[in-house]
């Protein structure tokens, strides 16, 4: 199967908009679409307008976020992270390459990093743009998993720059993650005294009762289920985002004898 035909039958309402364009400038540049002498992603421009068509009336409406459209938006925004700082440190990239191991194997990853790779080359991409369509399109649980994916980018080569907060800052502002959210998902990858805390969105004077609270709503948001329609590849993440929430409450245990 070639990158344009599996990505061709990935995408949903990602094609269409920013997102639409980057993709297709980058399927545009795989030599398995142009040596085929096919139409990109198989199916034409018919198959093309129709898609963007679609994102137009859509727009009003938050349809189900796909797999691929979510693979799509995380490919775009690693590369917006990795470039941050103005260099590409290959950690970042092997840790990119081995998260799509991990979720997709082995055959559907090359695929994805391929697809990576030429969004990557790629340099005037408008993270305003691209967040707003996500936030648009994309349900709140998923762009909480976008937001997690992103961190274990920045922590990939051991040293968080400032350059990499700051655009991830950015991003969550665009997508609308709330900066309790955000504090929540850095914390998960940060060691400090009141990482439990920040993780469960409260301060350090809470009570035992609005700890316990807390942690209630905080594994509800987290739960792996909220993210289920993007599929068992998906779920890893997220059940790594429901552990540290598990654990935050459990230290708070043992800080507080409850």
């Amino acid at each position: 199967m070639g990158v344009s035909k599996w990505i061709g039958g990935a995408l949903g309402w990602s094609f269409g908009g920013p997102i639409g364009a980057i993709v297709g400038l980058a399927i545009g540049s795989i030599l398995d679409a142009m040596s085929s002498g096919k139409p990109l992603l198989g199916e034409g421009q018919t198959w093309k307008n129709d898609k963007q068509q679609k994102y137009k009336s859509k727009s009003k409406q938050k349809p189900q976020t796909q797999s691929g459209d979510f693979e799509v938006s995380l490919l775009i925004l690693a590369s917006i992270v990795i470039k941050a700082d103005g260099k590409q440190d290959q950690s970042e990239l092997d840790y990119v390459r081995q998260e799509f191991l991990n979720m997709y194997g082995k055959k559907r990853a090359n695929h994805a990093f391929k697809l990576f790779k030429n969004i990557n080359n790629q340099n005037k991409i408008s993270t305003r743009q691209v967040c707003l369509q996500i936030k648009q399109m994309m349900d709140h649980p998923s762009r909480l998993q976008l937001m997690h994916f992103l961190f274990g980018i920045a922590k990939a080569d051991g040293t968080v720059t400032q350059d990499e907060i700051g655009k991830i800052f950015t991003i969550a502002g665009y997508l609308g993650i709330s900066s309790r959210d955000y504090e929540s998902i850095k914390a998960m990858f940060y060691n400090s005294v009141d990482n439990a805390y920040k993780i469960l969105e409260i301060t350090k004077n809470a009570s035992v009762d609005e700890i316990k609270k807390a942690y209630r709503a905080m594994a509800k948001k987290y739960h792996p289920d909220k993210v289920i329609h993007l599929g068992e590849e998906h779920q890893k993440g997220a059940k790594e985002k429901f552990r540290s929430v598990q654990d935050a409450y459990e230290q708070l245990q043992k800080e507080h004898g409850f």
